[in-house]
């Protein structure tokens, strides 16, 4: 066999146009070195596939799908992580085709094994998120167990943020969670995955967060900075720290006052650019993978689609792009 399934789109269309997700015949990449073939059982949408099949050319044909679970069915001369029958998740990265394929091609140093108590598609819904949450906190932030503070997670209903929640709660006791949601069945969602606090961003935030931390944030994460620097530049302590993984402002003078840290997350940085700390992402993904085998986090999984077809792709980018998406949505088997 030469060829695979895929599933992509060639030009950019409104989502509800059936031509826009459509499926094709692709032939199966040639292994680099240290590349796994996988057959991929499941995968999941994030925001950024949504954003890529809107605006982002197409070069002919493009594969979008970053989160996946499958078996390694083929290994690259030098891989030493894996074997053929291994079960794996991962995400992948923003410079090759992605994963939205029955067999697809990914760097093993971006590769962890996959969580023994999970399904193909739970598994599906971790990893973009866990790499996202794991490299703002321990990367960006720095934070450590020995980490004393508050941290306010906006967006906290999406996927990254409720994985963040989590790695707090398993693994830095000392800072307080401050997460954002806008309605009640939301703040009820992040306070059952471990915030000790639920403000609404649509109604008096900053009241609410200055009498929960009158001395200001120590740390602030963001998956929706656009409009809102002056709003952190008041909320966030002098000296405090502000992760942002949207495009953000172009303009953060108003935190220069305080001397407020601005850090960028991009999970791609590490696979595109090879970086000698690449493997770092096998290894959070192994240690996610035993967080979750313990039952100290849990898949995000709150909409599960079957089979994987261009139709049930269409349908969960058609939710993800409505913006009231809590968690993550999963596809899983093969039509």
């Amino acid at each position: 066999m030469t060829t695979t399934t895929a599933i992509g789109y060639e030009k950019n269309l409104p989502i509800t146009d059936p031509s826009a997700l459509i499926e094709k015949d692709v032939e199966i990449p040639e292994l680099g070195p240290h590349d796994l073939l996988v057959e991929v059982n499941a995968v999941s949408v994030n925001p950024v596939d949504v954003k890529l099949r809107a605006g982002a050319s197409a070069n002919g044909f493009r594969i979008l799908g970053f989160d996946a679970a499958g078996i390694v069915r083929d290994i690259g001369s030098e891989v030493t992580l894996f074997i053929p029958g291994d079960e794996v998740f991962y995400a992948g990265t923003n410079d090759r085709a992605g994963s939205n394929q029955r067999l697809h091609a990914v760097d093993e140093r971006s590769t962890g094994r996959k969580p023994a108590t999970l399904s193909f598609a739970d598994a599906a819904s971790l990893p973009l998120t866990s790499i996202t949450a794991w490299e703002s906190l321990f990367d960006r932030l720095q934070l450590t167990e020995q980490s004393f503070g508050t941290l306010l997670i906006v967006g906290a209903t999406g996927g990254v943020g409720s994985i963040m929640i989590q790695l707090v709660e398993a693994l830095l006791p000392n800072v307080t969670v401050i997460a954002t949601a806008s309605s009640d069945d939301r703040a009820a969602w992040v306070r059952q995955l471990g915030a000790e606090h639920a403000v609404n961003h649509r109604e008096n935030m900053t009241a609410e967060i200055s009498a929960i931390a009158p001395d200001g944030l120590d740390w602030l994460f963001t998956a929706h900075s656009e409009a809102q620097i002056e709003t952190y530049a008041e909320i966030v302590r002098p000296f405090g720290h502000i992760v942002a993984i949207d495009d953000g402002p172009r303009d953060v003078s108003p935190l220069k006052g305080k001397s407020i840290a601005w850090h960028w997350e991009l999970m791609f940085t590490k696979p595109q650019y090879k970086t000698h700390d690449m493997i770092g992402q096998h290894q959070l993904l192994n240690e996610v993978a035993r967080l979750v085998d313990q039952g100290r986090v849990r898949a995000t999984t709150t909409r599960a689609l079957s089979p994987i077809t261009a139709a049930t792709l269409r349908e969960a980018h058609e939710l993800v792009e409505s913006g009231r998406v809590a968690g993550k949505i999963v596809l899983h088997d093969w039509a």
